[in-house]
Parts: structure tokens; C-alpha cells; sequence
């Protein structure tokens, strides 16, 4: 299935889901909790979030109207946005995700990271 592109254009990565052909542009709605569009028409709702090895999150993405399965990149954090965190942990704050507005960070291992994207900004201590 990898590289095969399917009726719509859209390219199929893995046996998790097909690549989105606008994922940039569907970041912003989804940081914000709206609903992201479909390309096969209706709208995209969130099966699962996973955590990459590199830092960044992986969502697992349905579209409601035709079934099909996607997979959106989250890229990884920025050095800002992980000096936010650095300076929340530092203040005794509970640190948040930058992203996600007022979202706790959760301890997964010995990284802190967004249970929403998947994307890690800090090293628990």
C-alpha cells in the first residue's frame, strides 16, 4: 500500500491510514478543537493519538461519511515552546501545552507530553 495513490490523490502511507493532502492547513483548526474537513466530504473525528519517537504525535484520524482511515503528522516542538514548558515546570506551575490552550501535559516514560498531540516538550523529572 505504500506509495499507491488512491481515486482522490490522496497517498497512502501506511496500513494505519492515508496521508491527509492538506495536514498543515488542518493543524490550526484542530490546536483550536474544530472540526477539521474531510477530503472525501463529511468531517474527520480523532481515533487516537500516538507519540513518535522523534518528538512529534501522530493522529489517527475517520472520516464520518465515507470510513476511511487517516493519519495526520503533528510536528515536533519548537525551541519555544519548549522553553514555555521549561519555564511553567521552573515556576511550580502545572505545565500545559502550548498548542492546546490549557491542556496539562501528562507523564509518559520520562517525557512530558500532550495527551492531545502527541508531541513532546519536556523530560520529567
Amino acid at each position: 500500500m505504500t506509495g499507491s495513490h488512491n481515486q482522490g490523490g490522496v497517498k497512502a502511507e501506511s496500513a494505519q491510514g492515508l496521508s491527509l493532502p492538506d495536514e498543515e492547513g488542518l493543524l490550526g483548526p484542530y490546536y483550536d478543537g474544530g472540526r477539521l474537513p474531510s477530503p472525501s466530504g463529511g468531517f474527520l473525528m480523532v481515533l487516537g493519538v500516538l507519540p513518535e519517537d522523534d518528538g512529534s504525535g501522530l493522529v489517527l484520524l475517520e472520516c464520518t461519511a465515507s470510513s476511511l482511515r487517516y493519519q495526520m503528522i503533528v510536528p515536533k516542538a519548537t525551541r519555544t515552546e519548549r522553553k514555555k514548558v521549561r519555564d511553567m515546570i521552573a515556576e511550580g506551575s502545572d505545565p500545559k501545552c502550548p498548542r492546546h490552550h490549557g491542556e496539562l501535559l501528562t507523564r509518559i516514560h520520562h517525557d512530558l507530553t500532550c495527551p492531545r498531540c502527541g508531541v513532546r516538550y519536556a523530560r520529567a523529572k
